[in-house]
């Protein structure tokens, strides 16, 4: 088994700053990748970014590129998501996931391919 617990949502103006932590455990996660994901009010859940734990590896969401950096401390089992220069079309409830099986050198994108999910985060931007 495998948890995730996310934490360091709040509410934020636009144009400011704030920081995810996804606190894993239950395994060793040299092998997998992370993932945080959002859902808006009335939309479908959708990637945001990925990383793998070995080797760094990334993959963004479009809509994020230059202003969130996910990253990762091994020691720590945590994986943070870095959210700069938000906008209200940012606000929505943000999950990380753990894909288990991807292959060496793959990040996905898609929603299916990860088996664990946490509780989910509010991060609400104001105008």
């Amino acid at each position: 088994q495998v948890q995730l617990v996310e934490s360091g949502g709040g509410l934020v103006q636009a144009g400011g700053s704030l920081r995810l932590s996804c606190a894993a455990s239950g395994r060793t996660f040299n092998s997998y990748v992370m993932g945080w994901f959002r859902q808006a009010p009335g939309k479908e859940r959708e990637f945001v970014a990925a990383i793998r734990w070995s080797g760094g590896n990334t993959r963004y969401a479009d809509s994020v590129k230059g202003r969130f950096t996910i990253s990762r401390d091994n020691a720590k089992n945590t994986v943070y998501l870095q959210m700069n220069s938000l906008k209200p079309e940012d606000t929505a409830v943000y999950y990380c996931a753990a894909d288990l099986n991807a292959l060496p050198g793959f990040v996905g994108s898609s929603t299916g391919r990860y088996d664990y999910w946490g509780q989910g985060t509010q991060v609400t931007v104001s105008s």
